[in-house]
């Protein structure tokens, strides 16, 4: 199989060394742009390019203008990497369609497992819509969940967030990003509204329901290894 091709976009020459080296250790290929004239150039004339990491803060074009030019025509995943700590550059960040919202100085592990939970997500790295992990199969094309043989009735938000948290597989989801991905960014809700639909969710996937484990004043996690 051929590896996936990741554009990474920083101004910062180490920046782009250090979350490169990551991800060819992690059978990526990479491909590099110091600004934003050059990401472009790269992005339109490399066919394939199945995900972007892109900085805001670049000379010549921003990230945003950047992003905005790539969302005209593609759809293609894109994360931003950002030294700000705004709200509401998140937020743009959403409005102009980011996947991921990542603020440096950041982990490149982390990273690197965000990067894999958008490809599931997207289905780039295998080409059905089909998630299994710990005996449970979420059908997104069908919106069918199975628990062995049986068929599990979930709401279209009780099966949004589930389909969330397995494409997110042993990776801690804060309230907030679980807002931001399952209710969109324009969703003025609380934390009560998603502990209510995990309660009810984990009620309905009966002794299944343990695998979506509460992180105490942070959210929660799906551990899926479990058969």
């Amino acid at each position: 199989m051929d590896r996936l091709k990741i554009l990474v976009v920083d101004d910062e020459s180490r920046m782009r060394k250090l979350v490169k080296d990551f991800l060819v250790k992690n059978n990526y290929d990479v491909l590099e742009a110091a600004d934003g004239s050059e990401a472009l150039d790269i992005f339109f004339r490399q066919k394939g390019i199945a995900l972007i990491i892109l900085d805001v803060m670049m000379p010549k074009m921003d990230g945003w203008q950047v992003c905005r030019e790539i969302r005209a025509y593609s759809k293609v995943p894109i994360i931003m990497l950002t030294a700000k700590g705004d709200e509401r550059d998140e937020l743009q960040g959403f409005q102009l369609g980011v996947d991921e919202y990542i603020s440096k100085p950041f982990s490149p592990k982390i990273l690197v497992a965000r990067v894999e939970a958008i490809l599931r997500r997207t289905s780039q790295m295998n080409g059905d819509e089909v998630i299994e992990a710990g005996g449970i199969s979420l059908n997104k094309a069908a919106h069918i969940v199975m628990i062995g043989d049986e068929k599990v009735d979930l709401s279209y938000k009780e099966f949004e967030l589930l389909a969330y948290f397995m494409e997110n597989k042993g990776i801690a989801l804060s309230r907030e990003k679980i807002l931001n991905h399952v209710w969109n960014y324009d969703y003025f809700g609380d934390a009560r509204t998603i502990d209510t639909h995990v309660k009810k969710l984990r009620s309905k996937m009966g002794e299944k329901g343990e695998l979506i484990k509460t992180i105490w004043g942070m959210g929660y996690k799906f551990e899926g290894d479990q058969a």
